[in-house]
């Protein structure tokens, strides 16, 4: 991850190599030039509690490399399977773009590109297993 630059709002959390930084009171710019560090932003982090749905699984794969606690190696297995599976069933035009997405940033070691393509994902699936359960 070397030059990423993270934009933080007030009060704003991020984990960086395990350890949590709060930001002050201003919006602030940091750049980060270490390169692999292990870079996950607070708001963007699902809770093990929390991954109770396909999505949501492949979501945490990804947060867990991103925060350091899982292999790279061996996550990129489990995240082209997970998006594999997801493509079987989100067929739509809109799903298989971020889900091509997901997927070339995995190939090209860029987890936090494919944590976000993912997170797009989430709404539209809460919207089908609601329909689902109705």
């Amino acid at each position: 991850m070397s030059g990423l630059v993270l934009k933080l709002g007030p009060h704003e959390r991020v984990l960086i190599n395990g350890a949590v930084v709060e930001n002050g009171d201003r919006r602030t710019k940091l750049s980060i030039v270490t390169p692999n560090a292990h870079i996950l932003r607070l708001r963007d982090a699902i809770h093990p509690d929390q991954v109770n749905t396909p999505v949501r699984r492949v979501c945490y794969v990804a947060q867990l490399v991103l925060s350091g606690d899982a292999d790279p190696a061996e996550a990129r297995g489990q995240l082209l399977r997970g998006i594999e599976q997801l493509s079987q069933v989100l067929v739509d035009f809109d799903s298989r773009e971020l889900l091509t997405q997901a997927t070339t940033a995995v190939l090209a070691g860029e987890n936090y590109v494919a944590l976000k393509a993912l997170r797009s994902l989430l709404p539209r699936e809460e919207r089908l297993m609601s329909v689902g359960a109705a």
